[in-house]
C-alpha cells in the first residue's frame, strides 16, 4: 500500500514538473505567433537630426590580446564625422593584452582619430564597472557598446542614430551576425540558437509592445536613459538585461532593428560555449530575483507586459527541471509501475512525457527563424540539426542548473559573482587559445563533465530496458516502446556531446599550456 502510494506521488510530482517545462514550451509559440503577427510592423524614424549628435563609443575589454586590434580597427573604420565621435578602449587587462590594446590606440590617435584608453587597476564591478567609470568621462549623448569580439559595420551609427530623434527613444539594439557560423557543429547549433532569438523573441517582444533587453553589444543608449534608470549595476552577472527592465520600468522606450547587423564570433569549443551559458544563465535569474517582484507589483504596467516580463525572466529554471526529469525517468516509468506490461498506462505516460518535451524543444521557433533569415529552404533544413539542437539543449541542462542554484545562493548571501570573460579566438573563431593561467586538469573542472558523461550513461541504461523489454526483444514479441527510443536516444547524445566535448576542449587546453610552458619556462613566474 505505502509503495502504491509513494508511487503515485512521485508521477505526480514528474507530471508536475513536465506541465511546468510544457509552459515554457508552449510560450515559444506564442513568441512565434507574436512574430508572425507583428513582423510587418517595423520603426521608421520619426525625425531627423539638425546636427549629428556627438556619440560615444565603448569597447570594454579584459585580457583581448588576440582580438583587441581586430576591434579598435573596425571601430576607428565606422563611418561618422570625427569631431562627433569619441572611441574609448576600457580595458581592465591583467597580462599582456594591456600593451597590445594601448599600442593600438596610440597608432590610431596618430593619425587623428579620437580614441582614448582607460586602463583600470581592479576590476570592481567587472564588465558594468568597466562602462560606468567610462560613462563619468565621457563625452558623448549617445553612448554605443561593442564587446571585443565584435567586428561593427562602417554604417552601423548612421543606421541607428537618427532613431533617437524621438526623445522617447532610450536604446536601439542591432541583431547579432555570426563570424564563424560554419566553423563546426556546435558553432552551426549556437548560431541556430542564437538565430532564434535575434529574429523571433527581439522582434515579437519589441514589436508587441512587451519589454526587451539590450544584449550587452552591437547596441545604443541614450545617456540619459542610462542615468535615468540608476546606472550601470553589477550585482547581477547580465548587467545589460537588468539596466534594460529598470530603463524600460521608467518608460523609456526601446526600438530592436533586425534589418541591421553586427558580426562576432561564436566560442568553437565546449569550454567557452559552458562558461558564456552558465553567465548567461546565472546573471538572468540573478535579475528575475532583483527585479521581478516589483515588475509584478508595479501597478502601471500591463498585464501583458508583466506576463511576458515572467516567462523572459524565470525560462532559466527550465534547466533545473530538466535534470529533474532525467534523474526520475526510471524510478517513476521503469520501476514502480512496471510499464513492461503491454498497453500500459504507464507506458504511454512515459511515452507521451517524452513527446511533450520534444514538442517543448520549440523546433518551429528555430526553423521560422532560419526561415527569416535565409530563406524557406535553409528553414525546413534546420529539422536536420533538431536532434543536435534538441540534445544541446538537453546536455547543458547540468551547467545551467548548476548556474540558476548559484544565482540563488549569491543572492541570499549578497555577493557579487565573479565575471567569466568568454574565450577569443579572432580571425574567424576557429582557433585555439595561446595561452590561459587556468588551462590545466583541476577536479572542478573535471567534475561537471564526468557527472555529464555520467548521465548520459544512465540514459542508455534507460534506453537498453525500453528497447529491451518496452519493445518486447526479450519476449520477440513486438510492442509499443518503440516511440520513447528517439527521444531517449536525444537524452543520452547529449549528455555525453556535451560531457565528451568538454574533456576534449580541456585536453586541447592542457596541451596548450604544455606547449607554452616548453617554450617559454619563465611565463610561469608572471
Amino acid at each position: 500500500m505505502f509503495e502504491q502510494i509513494s508511487g503515485h506521488l512521485l508521477v505526480a510530482f514528474y507530471v508536475a514538473i513536465l506541465i511546468a517545462v510544457a509552459f515554457y514550451g508552449l510560450h515559444r509559440y506564442i513568441l512565434v505567433y507574436l512574430y508572425v503577427k507583428h513582423r510587418n510592423d517595423g520603426y521608421q524614424p520619426k525625425a531627423k537630426f539638425a546636427q549629428l549628435p556627438h556619440i560615444t563609443v565603448q569597447l570594454p575589454m579584459f585580457n583581448e590580446d588576440v582580438v583587441a586590434e581586430r576591434i579598435i580597427k573596425a571601430t576607428c573604420q565606422i563611418d561618422y564625422p570625427l569631431d562627433k565621435l569619441e572611441i574609448q578602449v576600457l580595458d581592465d587587462s591583467t597580462d599582456h593584452s594591456a600593451d597590445i590594446a594601448r599600442l593600438a590606440c596610440e597608432q590610431w590617435q596618430a593619425k587623428g582619430f579620437p580614441i582614448h584608453y582607460i586602463h583600470r587597476t581592479n576590476r570592481e564591478g567587472y564588465k558594468a564597472g568597466a562602462l560606468e567609470a567610462g560613462l563619468k568621462q565621457a563625452k558623448g549623448e549617445f553612448i554605443a557598446i561593442f564587446d571585443a569580439d565584435f567586428v561593427p559595420p562602417r554604417d552601423i551609427l548612421h543606421n541607428v542614430v537618427g532613431y533617437f530623434a524621438d526623445d522617447q527613444i532610450g536604446m536601439v539594439q542591432v541583431r547579432w551576425d555570426h563570424l564563424n557560423r560554419d566553423a563546426s557543429l556546435l558553432t552551426k547549433s549556437q548560431a541556430i540558437f542564437l538565430d532564434g532569438h535575434f529574429v523571433v523573441e527581439h522582434t515579437a517582444r519589441n514589436r508587441s509592445g512587451r519589454f526587451m533587453h539590450f544584449n550587452g553589444t552591437a547596441g545604443v543608449w541614450r545617456r540619459s536613459t542610462i542615468e535615468d534608470a540608476g546606472g550601470w549595476q553589477h550585482d547581477t552577472l547580465t548587467e545589460d538585461l537588468d539596466l534594460s527592465y529598470r530603463a524600460q520600468m521608467k518608460g523609456w522606450q526601446f526600438v530592436y532593428l533586425p534589418q541591421f547587423c553586427a558580426p562576432a564570433e561564436l566560442p568553437p569549443e565546449m569550454i567557452g560555449f559552458k562558461q558564456q551559458a552558465h553567465r548567461w544563465t546565472k546573471g538572468s535569474f540573478q535579475t528575475a530575483i532583483k527585479l521581478l517582484p516589483g515588475i509584478l507589483r508595479s501597478k502601471h504596467l500591463s498585464r501583458r507586459i508583466k506576463l511576458e516580463a515572467f516567462f523572459h525572466l524565470t525560462n532559466t529554471v527550465v534547466y533545473p527541471l530538466m535534470v529533474l526529469l532525467t534523474l526520475l525517468m526510471y524510478p517513476t516509468f521503469f520501476n514502480i509501475f512496471s510499464p513492461f506490461k503491454s498497453h500500459s498506462w504507464g507506458q504511454y505516460v512515459f511515452s507521451g512525457s517524452l513527446f511533450v518535451l520534444a514538442t517543448c524543444s520549440a523546433s518551429t521557433f528555430f526553423i521560422v527563424g532560419q526561415r527569416e533569415l535565409f530563406g524557406k529552404e535553409a528553414g525546413w533544413k534546420t529539422l536536420i540539426y533538431m536532434p543536435v539542437l534538441m540534445g544541446l539543449g538537453v546536455g547543458i541542462s547540468l551547467n545551467n542548473a548548476k548556474a540558476v542554484f548559484e544565482a540563488i545562493w549569491s543572492s541570499i548571501r549578497r555577493k557579487p559573482s565573479e565575471f567569466v570573460r568568454t574565450p577569443k579566438y579572432g580571425a574567424m573563431g576557429s582557433g585555439r587559445n595561446k595561452w590561459r593561467k587556468d588551462s590545466v586538469f583541476t577536479f572542478k573542472r573535471l567534475a561537471l563533465p564526468i557527472v555529464e558523461i555520467a548521465f548520459g550513461c544512465y540514459m542508455t541504461c534507460c534506453m537498453w530496458i525500453s528497447l529491451w523489454y518496452l519493445c518486447g526483444l526479450w519476449s520477440g514479441q513486438p510492442k509499443s516502446g518503440w516511440a520513447s527510443l528517439p527521444f531517449l536516444m536525444i537524452f543520452a547524445g547529449g549528455y555525453f556531446y556535451v560531457g565528451f566535448g568538454s574533456l576534449w576542449a580541456l585536453y586541447q587546453m592542457n596541451r596548450d599550456h604544455a606547449e607554452v610552458i616548453a617554450e617559454a619556462p619563465e611565463i610561469l613566474s608572471t
